[in-house]
């Protein structure tokens, strides 16, 4: 009798680890699926707004770390000009 719930006991346990696994997977792969339309997305914009279709992927990170660099340097200005532009819209 003992041996017997053991058994269905231990049986649940893998259903359910199953199950887990299943959801773990789905859940990872909505995630990844997520970040890639988010820099699909990113990506457009940055070719859209820079023009930037034809530059190689090396020109494009240069350019990036210019610009980071500048708003890092200029913060209160590049927060300002954002908030102008969403109050614009």
């Amino acid at each position: 009798m003992e041996n017997d719930e053991i058994r269905k006991i231990n049986n649940k346990i893998k259903v359910l680890e199953q199950k887990k696994k299943i959801l773990e997977h789905k859940i990872s792969s909505e995630d990844r699926k997520a970040r890639t339309r988010r820099l699909i997305q990113k990506g457009a914009l940055l070719e859209k707004y820079l023009e930037a279709e034809n530059e190689s992927i090396k020109d494009i990170e240069i350019l990036l770390k210019v610009l980071a660099d500048f708003r890092n340097r200029n913060l209160e200005y590049v927060n300002r000009q954002i908030q102008i532009l969403k109050d614009d819209q």
